[in-house]
Order: C-alpha cells, then structure tokens, then sequence
C-alpha cells in the first residue's frame, strides 16, 4: 500500500514584480536577473494574503480537482518556513478555514524540500492504514523575510501555494529518499522573530534571510542527481522510462546542471520560475498543479520529484501519476 495523488491546486498573489520594478527598488536589471537565474517576474502577497489564506485555495482547489470535501481528509500536512505564528501552526489555521473538522493538522519545516518531506509523512501514515485521505500543501510568503535591499537574495524569491490531495491506493508513490546535512545550516538561514508586513519592513526585515549563493549553488547541483540516480536505482527504474523531472523551481542554472548530469533532454524538466521565482517549498506543488491543468500528465506517467533547502535537507521521490 502507498498513496497517489487524486487532486491538485495553487494560489498566487495578485502582485505581479517584474525585473523591471526590482531594479527600482535595488541596484539590478532584467538580463542582470534572467541570466543567473532564469525568473523575470514573481509574485509577492499583499494585503489581506498569506500563507493561510493562500494554502487555503491551493487545497480547496485540490479537494474539487479530487472531487473530495474537506469533510473527507484525515489529515493535514504543511511544509512552510515562513507562517505569520508560531503557534497555532499553519496547517491548524488552514483546517479552520477550509472545515476539515475530522483533520489532524501540523507543519513540517524543512524549506524548499519541505513539500517532499511532507509527502513522504503523508505516506508513512496511510501505508500503514492510520489515516486514508490527506491534504499535502506547501504555502509560502518569502517576500516578508528577504532583505529588499540585498540584490543577491531579494530577486529569488516569490509567493505562492501549492496543493495535493493524496489517497491511499496500490500504486502511486514508488520511492522517497531523503538527506539533511545540519553542519552546513548557516549557508542559508532565517532566524526566528515575528514576520513583518511589507509596509512594516520598508526594505529592512528584523530577520532577513541570509544565502551564501555560491555555497548553496554547488551543494544542489551535487546532491540532486546523486539522490534522484538513488531512488531511480532503489526501484530498478532508467532516467529515459521518466516523462517529466519536476524539481525545485530555484534556478535555471542548477536544473540545467542536473539534466546535464543525468543525461536527460532538458525538454523533460518543465520549469515556471521565469514566472513565480523560488516559492521555496510551494514550488513543486505549484508546477504540478500547472502540469495537471495544462493536460501535461497523464495516469500511468513515471515522475521524478526532486528538491533542496535550508537544513540542508535535499529528497527525491519516484511516482505513477
């Protein structure tokens, strides 16, 4: 027994911040931006949006792609690093909002490899029958923990959520391997304080996010073909029997890098970060979401997942879609 996922959603902020607009804020341009990172424009959450509010669509867009209700989940899973509380968590406020009444909800914090750890939770309580149906959602607003000042980290990021609704079922989710590495935490860190507003932070953050870009630029390109051979190897299974490589949305360059590695045909890594930036653990379920609703995946599809962050914590997982 495993799990599949029966249902996707997402949800974005309204604000749409081009390269353009960052180079008023902050000593950039487009080609500047594109070159290294491949992402032209992101969303940033204003007013009245957050974490809450956004993985509450992503999952009520799931449930109704899964033609479930809220009523149904027995569980509720969050990957985020960036709530507006401490307590209540993330997934308890999102419970309340959508009226999973019979749901048991808590967070999961590993970054941008949170969505994969979360999954993998997921299916460790319905393979062994605990629960049967779970939502699993990554939602983030990085844009309230960035430096706006610092040009090396504040283009990177952007908002959003992302969504799965996921069953117990006899094929689905394959393998999941997972690693973290603590000594090498402080190459990319957020120490904890209360989350400012935008209006509130004006460019300076209590709390901003600190990246050793070079650091963590080698640490992904290493460590994600490593673990996506290993759980392609674990289940016997070849990088050209792989429809899609749906991987972290954080840079053009890494995903490149790690097609080249594999050797795989980049056709086979679809990419959005040209258009939501790195939503940290929102950007798996978001480009799945897409995937679903542009009519790219099909039941019986082999997928590779594969993502990596702050921890550092890196994962891969192999599917049947």
């Amino acid at each position: 027994m495993t799990i599949r996922i029966s249902g996707t959603g997402s949800a974005l902020p309204k604000k749409i911040l081009t390269n353009d607009d960052l180079s008023k804020i902050v000593e950039t341009n487009d080609e500047w931006i594109s070159s290294r990172t491949g992402i032209r424009e992101r969303r940033i959450a204003g007013e009245g949006e957050s974490v809450v509010t956004m993985g509450s669509e992503a999952a009520r867009r799931a449930l109704e792609n899964a033609g479930a209700n809220a009523g149904e989940m027995d569980l509720i899973l969050v990957a985020t690093c960036s709530g507006e509380s401490y307590f209540p968590s993330t997934a308890c406020q999102i419970q309340a909002e959508i009226h999973a009444d019979h749901a048991v909800a808590f967070d999961i914090s590993a970054a941008c490899s949170g969505f994969l750890f979360a999954l993998h939770t997921a299916q460790a309580y319905l393979s062994m029958g605990v629960y049967k149906k779970a939502l699993v959602i990554g939602t983030e607003t990085l844009s309230r923990v960035v430096d706006w000042t610092d040009r090396g980290t504040c283009v990177l990021f952007g908002d959003g959520a992302g969504a799965c609704v996921v069953e117990a079922s006899e094929i689905g989710l394959m393998n999941v391997v997972q690693h973290s590495d603590g000594s090498q935490g402080e190459v990319l860190i957020s120490h904890a304080s209360t989350f400012p507003t935008p209006s509130e932070q004006q460019g300076h953050p209590a709390v901003p996010l600190q990246m050793d870009g070079q650091a963590v630029f080698k640490f992904a390109v290493k460590t994600v073909p490593q673990c996506i051979t290993e759980v392609l190897e674990q289940a016997g299974v070849h990088p050209e029997e792989i429809k899609y490589f749906v991987l972290h949305q954080a840079n053009k360059r890494i995903i490149q890098s790690v097609a080249k590695r594999l050797k795989v045909e980049e056709e086979k890594f679809p990419v959005n970060l040209d258009r939501r930036g790195n939503t940290s653990a929102a950007s798996i379920p978001i480009l799945l979401d897409e995937m679903n609703r542009d009519g790219m995946l099909t039941r019986g599809d082999l997928l590779v997942l594969s993502g990596f962050g702050a921890g550092l914590t890196w994962a891969a997982a192999l599917l049947t879609w």
